[in-house]
């Protein structure tokens, strides 16, 4: 049995078992692809897939199913990502752009996930921590309260209000809001402590305390780590692969994809798996609720380097080709626009 005939098989049950849900069996085979060789030659070429622990037989059935270990050779076999159609991409580009906010983007990019993939989609929040400076709008609000706006490069806004002692000098929020967007604008949150620090010596002595109380406030709001949830959609479709997909209970599933902790954990490790789209399958998850499911990820926004993940999580027999082509184009489109 080649090497390129033994993927070849394998593909091919793969496929049609996502297609059709029915283990698949030599004379399938044989009629709907062109391999080239009898019923009697892929069987054996099946005993052999067997072996190699890449299908399996389930129950008493002539067909097979691939195995966790079938689906990912099938997967690190495939020679790229698929592009989307025109119209698919239009239709992407079309709602992500509609978007009002932050907020908005993500519900749409979960929504489309879902609708695009048939499966469950999980988008993360862009992280602060790998997030950049883009602007601090400083904005009096009465004699003695200052609004901090603080705006990040992935779209996030924050809201301060600070209260005063004395009374605020407009000369010196003017200037202090050049000299912060001057200092900290681009730079990496993980960055902003050193260029921040010497900032408010600058204001000696008549706007050192609000120097400082603003470096304060934008220091501490950076640092805390509020935005680190994740939002999920289509938890519907799991219910239609229930009993074929999931032949115990889809409970299990849903209640790993309610724990928040779970789910972060799981998207930053497959953030560090690559640069583009990532793909773990069954027992791959490391959790014991995830086994049956598989879930392709992909990063988004940043320059360079993502500052969250998106992706779906669906059973194992789903159509890897066309998940994968869908969290990568969300993806793309969603760095597009956080960069605009």
């Amino acid at each position: 049995m080649s090497e390129d005939r033994r993927l070849d098989v394998l593909r091919a049950i793969v496929e049609d078992y996502v297609a059709t849900r029915e283990p698949v069996g030599s004379r399938a085979l044989a009629e709907r692809h062109a391999l080239g060789v009898s019923p009697a030659t892929i069987r054996n070429d099946m005993a052999a897939l067997e072996e190699a622990g890449l299908i399996v037989q389930p129950h008493t059935s002539a067909g097979r199913v691939p195995t966790d270990l079938g689906y990912r050779e099938f997967v690190d076999r495939l020679t790229g990502v698929r592009p989307l159609s025109a119209a698919e991409k239009r239709a992407i580009g079309t709602l992500l752009e509609e978007a009002v906010d932050l907020d908005d983007v993500i519900d749409r990019a979960v929504r489309l996930i879902a609708q695009l993939t048939h499966q469950v989609a999980v988008v993360q929040y862009p992280s602060l921590r790998r997030s950049a400076l883009r602007h601090v709008e400083l904005v009096p609000v009465g004699a003695r309260h200052l609004l901090v706006v603080i705006i990040t490069t992935t779209g996030r806004v924050e809201q301060r209000t600070l209260e005063l002692t004395t009374d605020l000098d407009e000369a010196v929020v003017a200037r202090l809001r050049v000299r912060l967007n001057v200092a900290a604008a681009g730079l990496r949150l993980a960055d902003l402590d050193g260029a921040l620090e010497s900032l408010a010596a600058e204001f000696t002595p008549d706007g050192e305390d609000l120097a400082r109380s603003v470096v304060a406030v934008v220091a501490e709001t950076l640092s805390q780590e509020r935005e680190e949830r994740v939002v999920v959609a289509g938890a519907s479709h799991l219910a239609r692969s229930a009993g074929a997909d999931f032949p115990h209970t889809i409970g299990p599933v849903l209640e790993a994809l309610e724990e928040q902790v779970v789910l972060l954990r799981l998207l930053s490790e497959m953030a560090e798996d690559s640069g583009g789209v990532a793909v773990r399958i069954g027992r791959e998850t490391q959790h014991e609720g995830l086994a049956e499911t598989s879930i392709v990820t992909s990063g988004y926004g940043g320059d360079g380097s993502s500052v969250a993940v998106l992706g779906a999580v669906g059973p194992l027999r789903m159509d890897y080709p066309q998940t994968m082509a869908a969290v990568r184009a969300v993806a793309r489109y969603l760095t597009r626009i956080l960069a605009g």
